[in-house]
């Protein structure tokens, strides 16, 4: 994923149609000098859709869309003929998106399949026309219904990634190096702080030509859910991933603690994310002997199922796809 590339948040103006107003028209023929009203209904407003689609990773062809605005429907005619409905404006997102209102932050609804429709903004609709409105005691109503004003309103919508496997560490533990190990991804690798500055997938292929997709989250640091450092623009990204895969180097000062400041700033974020599966790879193993690694092993979480692993030695790699193929189907 080029970073220039990668939107995840966009904000724009959604405006539906108006409804068509209803026709007030009276059959007239040559040999009906007074016949009754006929007129029809108005069309119904145009929608704004968000269409899933599969084939799309980035909320980039939405970035400088500021006014998203539907065709109001066409007025009644008539001969009880209604009119056209607006054409609708269907935007096609990735899946994982999230549509929330601007103003309340309330979320509307997530895209999770493909070719998935939802209505985001609904058209007017069409008024009646007056051939609805004929009585015994108003056998020629010189009045219809106008037609529904369609809705504006600001929209925020957000990408969530789906992966199986959520990559969770602090800046700099070695998770774009050790996905590029697994994948054929290529994130940006660099010996600082915060080099993945926009999430990356990747597909790690496994045993007989079985494979998962893992994802690069952007580095943690203790005060992530309060918006520190990246904040919480790329914590939303972990909601999505069915296994979290904590990712600590074996030169951390204490692993332990690590975990825990990691754990607790997703608690912050959200509960539940606790509830997902969670694993540990301990990195840059490959300078660690038996024995040392013996004495880790008595410090770290227990309970947590973990794995020994270098990713530029390839050391234990090929147990790590097996501890996450496990998770996946467990």
């Amino acid at each position: 994923m080029a970073e220039s590339n990668f939107i995840d948040y966009v904000k724009f103006c959604s405006r539906s149609g108006a409804g068509g107003a209803g026709s007030v028209h009276f059959r007239r023929e040559k040999h009906v000098p007074k016949g009754g009203p006929d007129g029809g209904d108005g069309g119904r407003g145009g929608h704004v859709i968000l269409r899933g689609s599969a084939q799309m990773w980035t909320l980039l062809h939405l970035k400088y869309k500021k006014h998203v605005i539907a065709e109001p429907g066409k007025g009644g005619e008539g001969g009880r003929r209604k009119g056209a409905d607006g054409k609708d404006v269907i935007l096609e997102v990735p899946l994982g998106t999230v549509a929330k209102d601007a103003e309340t932050g309330e979320k509307r609804f997530e895209i999770t399949q493909d070719g998935q429709e939802v209505i985001l903004t609904s058209g007017g609709r069409g008024g009646l026309g007056n051939d609805h409105f004929k009585t015994a005691t108003n056998q020629a109503p010189h009045f219809a219904q106008p037609g529904e004003e369609g809705i504006e309103e600001w929209i925020i919508i957000e990408l969530k990634l789906l992966a199986d496997v959520g990559l969770v560490g602090f800046p700099n533990a070695g998770k774009s190096t050790l996905l590029s190990a697994l994948s054929a991804a290529k994130p940006e690798i660099g010996d600082y702080p915060f080099t993945t500055l926009v999430p990356n997938l990747g597909v790690v292929g496994y045993r007989e030509d079985r494979s998962f997709v893992m994802a690069d989250i952007p580095g943690i640091i203790e005060g992530a859910a309060e918006g520190k450092g990246l904040g919480i623009r790329f914590l939303r990204h972990i909601e999505r991933n069915s296994i979290l895969l904590f990712l600590i180097p074996a030169d951390a000062k204490d692993i332990k603690k690590e975990y825990q400041i990691l754990l607790g700033e997703l608690q912050k974020y959200n509960p539940e994310l606790l509830d997902k599966k969670r694993l540990l790879a301990i990195s840059k193993s490959d300078m660690l002997d038996e024995e040392l690694m013996g004495q880790m092993e008595k410090e770290l979480p227990k309970d947590l199922p973990y794995v020994f692993i270098s990713s530029r030695s390839q050391y234990h790699l090929t147990q790590l796809k097996d501890l996450i193929w496990q998770a996946i189907h467990s």
